[in-house]
């Protein structure tokens, strides 16, 4: 495993602590201590993949990202991005698998989205936070959605938003095969 460093204009392919620790003391702005290698020395010893940011002064900070790439070129290729599955390939996305699987029948999806609704008091308008739940005949999680704001965008005001269908604020539930 390899780290990639940037700081600025300033960035490295390194193959373990120590030469990024090198590396970090040639810049001059870097102030390097003792709780600063230690948190660099064990963010290379774990199993974290995801990138690290580490603080130089307030506002400023330089990124460290575990790879597996041989060369500074492929890194900046993407040719070592992580895989997920066995034979190399990456996995798609759950989320977006589960949306596209194609099963007929009944789901219930719940739809969390800022509806735009007049205050009479004020006579403006303002987004509420509205919850709808809906069973619709659909062939996938991702009809479903769609059904659901198609069916939406003709009862609410047109400024009304609905979220993505894959993020947190859409739910569905496949409950059977239509009759």
């Amino acid at each position: 495993m390899n780290l990639y460093i940037r700081f600025f204009d300033n960035e490295a392919l390194v193959h373990n602590a120590d030469e990024a620790l090198d590396f970090l003391a040639s810049i001059p702005e870097i102030p390097l201590d003792q709780n600063l290698e230690n948190d660099i020395r064990s963010y290379v010893d774990s199993d974290v993949t995801f990138p690290k940011r580490c603080k130089v002064r307030p506002h400023v900070y330089f990124i460290m990202i575990k790879t597996e790439a041989a060369t500074m070129q492929d890194f900046k290729d993407k040719k070592a991005l992580r895989s997920n599955s066995e034979d190399g390939r990456r996995d798609a996305n759950p989320v977006i698998a589960q949306l596209n699987e194609q099963r007929d029948g009944w789901y219930e999806g719940s739809l969390d989205f800022k509806r735009v609704v007049l205050v009479p008091a004020t006579g403006k308008h303002e987004y509420r936070d509205t919850h709808f739940v809906a069973r619709c005949k659909a062939v996938s999680g991702l009809d479903c959605y769609n059904r659901i704001v198609d069916y939406l965008q003709t009862r609410v005001d047109r400024r009304s938003q609905f979220p993505s269908p894959k993020g947190k604020n859409f739910k569905f539930s496949y409950l059977g095969m239509w009759k």
